[in-house]
């Protein structure tokens, strides 16, 4: 167009003018819309009933009557409920521990055997993680069975006393975190493994020029490659861990006299068995604050380490 006051050669407002993509045509809506069903079973699954364990907590036993804080008030005045909390974090913490160590461990070694043998020794070692954990808890308890301890029967055999794994507080401690490192150690293995195999070569190549021992070469390079991946795993599997119910549930049930209780357990006995749904509603709630600690600093770790690279 030729402007009639100036003679020059205009462009008209809409021709030049790039379009604005429509609701439905930009890339960030129709992500939100293909993944809007998952969020929807998440909100229905997870947030709703996060939620209505909020208003639980904050009613009487009867849920009639609305109590506020009373419940948790309740709780701190009981020992019970402290050494609860005592056993969940030595329980979890220790488990998580023995897990990443064997993991890391075990990831080495099967990351240094060759590719065919590498897949036979990957299916075998993650047996574990794959059988429910309610059936291999059943198997752990045949062979800490007081009576006919298959344990026992070997120590037997060499003139060893036998071991009152569930009958004594100390054994029975040790006998729900072995199982639940038993269990839990091969899904690090294979986080592990999948990060080893995404270290270059190259750096292992320059470290063993530079004089680099074994001990060097995976405190310098290989960990700190693998660190966000280590760190993501120990999240993860420490949420998993606190709110383990099935193992606790199934060798010992929480005895002998409440010494092996851990949240899940616990807030089942005052909820389900002792009918008082509010107050184990409440115990199960004290888990949040201090996994949200936890998440917060691993979370923040990761997220500067991914600033500074």
């Amino acid at each position: 167009m030729v402007d009639a006051a100036t003679g020059t050669m205009g462009v008209g407002a809409g021709a030049g003018a790039r379009r604005r993509p429509g609701l439905f045509q930009r890339k960030s809506t129709i992500a939100f819309l293909m993944a809007l069903p998952l969020i929807l079973i998440i909100a229905l699954l997870v947030l709703y009933p996060a939620l209505y364990s909020l208003h639980l907590a904050t009613l009487n036993k009867s849920m009639e009557r609305f109590v506020g804080l009373g419940n948790f008030e309740f709780l701190f005045k009981r020992e019970t409920f402290w050494m609860v909390v005592k056993q969940s974090c030595i329980f979890a913490i220790t488990a998580v521990v023995f897990k990443a160590l064997i993991g890391l461990f075990v990831a080495h070694f099967v990351h240094a055997i060759p590719g065919k043998g590498q897949r036979k020794w990957r299916g075998m070692l993650l047996v574990p993680w794959v059988i429910p954990p309610a059936m291999s808890t059943l198997a752990w308890f045949w062979l800490f069975d007081p009576s006919y301890s298959a344990f026992n029967w070997l120590f037997a055999l060499f003139g060893i006393d036998p071991v009152p794994w569930l009958g004594d507080p100390v054994w029975a401690r040790f006998s729900v975190i072995l199982v639940n490192v038993w269990y839990g150690a091969p899904f690090f293995m294979i986080m592990y493994l999948a990060a080893l195999k995404s270290v270059p070569e190259q750096l292992y190549e320059a470290a063993s020029i530079d004089g680099a021992n074994w001990w060097q070469r995976l405190w310098y390079v290989t960990l700190p490659m693998m660190r966000n991946i280590i760190l993501i795993t120990v999240l993860f599997s420490t949420i998993v861990t606190f709110a383990n119910f099935d193992i606790v549930r199934v060798l010992t049930a929480g005895g002998p006299i409440d010494q092996t209780h851990v949240f899940a357990t616990w807030a089942f006995k005052l909820g389900i068995e002792g009918g008082d749904i509010p107050l184990g509603a409440s115990v199960s709630l004290f888990m949040l604050p201090i996994l949200g600690i936890g998440a917060i600093f691993i979370l923040r770790d990761i997220n500067k380490r991914g600033n500074e690279a």
